[in-house]
């Protein structure tokens, strides 16, 4: 049987063989189709899952409760949108405890958390469009709904906020780290390749920005730019480039001496198509596991961000805008509220941190 030479199925051979590696792969394949399959899998599929229920806040996993459903006008919206976006407009949902139906009307008893008489209403048959009879209410608009995580301060479905919340995490790790990339390849490759003053001015840019604390600076920048989701990104990705550009310049110095950039260069090829086509797919490696590492540090970077109410704003779902409205829970006898959250933060960031441990031995030329 002809063994494979080939380094790269190499390296995939060696990556199969990291079991945590494998895991940790198919758990983040796993997130990717969550995010964007979130609105269909969320029970509360309005737009950011932010369907509240005031009378049902803080509830523990499991909850269950009755929902008279009251429709509103929905806006008109494509079914793409709706699919990848949620409901513009969601019909108003009412806890009850108990209900009657009268002539033309629905009477209900709105659900209190201590147990007591809840407010008696009443609502005419007029206001749901599906009921020709008063009897056909409770068959299209009264609903058991069960809250598989629990409701969260404002009572709105925890669940669903974590299935829209890991947009966020993972979008903000894909941005940042593609604007790492860009900046720190670019700039990295220019220092190494032409060195004298380009090399010592580049230099001089990269230590200046590694001096300062990422959080400080990322705070700085968001609090330049704005508040909101793209501003983060922005700003979490302009603080991530220095540590790839350190490295690819070093790279780029090392990769620079081979003989074939040397017959590249006397074959009268342009600088760029050396740094390009000859020197960078060589040195790509070490990127590679050092995005990985970036991706996990972006996600706490916008985690904390958020915590601090700086990143993602309300009512937009974000798991350390989740830890925030909730931490206080942990000394208040409903610790899972802050911390389903911080395992979800644990978990992708320990996947992130496992693939680029595996990436590591896989493209280790120098292990067996």
């Amino acid at each position: 049987m002809n063994k494979s030479t080939s380094l790269t199925k190499i390296a995939l051979q060696k990556f199969k063989k990291n079991s945590w590696g494998v895991f940790s792969f198919i758990f983040l394949v796993l997130c990717i189709l969550v995010a964007i399959f979130a609105y269909a899998l969320a029970p509360d599929n309005s737009q950011n899952a932010n369907q509240m229920h005031l009378s049902i806040h803080s509830k523990e996993p499991g909850f269950k409760v009755t929902l008279l459903t009251i429709p509103t006008e929905t806006a008109t919206q494509n079914p793409f949108s709706r699919f990848f976006f949620g409901k513009k407009t969601a019909s108003a949902e009412i806890p009850v405890s108990r209900y009657s139906i009268e002539e033309n009307t629905i009477q209900i008893i709105e659900y209190t958390a201590d147990g007591s008489e809840g407010l008696q209403k009443k609502y005419s048959l007029s206001l749901f469009p599906k009921a020709k009879t008063s009897g056909d209410i409770p068959k299209h608009y009264i609903t058991e709904k069960k809250f598989i995580l629990g409701t969260d301060k404002y009572g709105r479905d925890l669940l669903s906020r974590m299935l829209i919340g890991i947009r966020i995490s993972l979008a903000i790790g894909f941005v940042a780290v593609f604007i790492s990339l860009v900046i720190g390849i670019t700039l990295g490759s220019i220092a190494g390749y032409f060195g004298g003053k380009i090399d010592a001015a580049i230099m001089w840019l990269i230590n200046v920005t590694w001096s300062i604390p990422t959080l400080l600076l990322v705070i700085a920048i968001t609090l330049a730019l704005g508040k909101g989701f793209w501003q983060v990104f922005i700003a979490v990705g302009l603080t991530m480039w220095v540590e790839v550009a350190r490295v690819v310049r070093g790279q780029v110095m090392s990769v620079k001496q081979m003989q074939y950039v040397t017959a590249a260069r006397a074959l009268g090829y342009s600088d760029y198509r050396i740094i390009v086509k000859h020197i960078l797919p060589n040195s790509m490696a070490p990127v590679i596991i050092i995005s990985a590492a970036n991706f996990a540090g972006a996600i706490l970077i916008e985690s904390g961000l958020s915590f601090l109410g700086i990143g993602a704003q309300p009512p937009m779902p974000s798991w350390g805008g989740i830890i925030k409205d909730h931490y206080a829970y942990i000394i208040l006898g409903k610790p899972y509220l802050a911390l389903i959250p911080g395992l979800a933060i644990m978990s992708l960031v320990t996947a992130f941190m496992l693939i680029g441990n595996a990436l590591r031995d896989a493209l280790d030329v120098k292990s067996t």
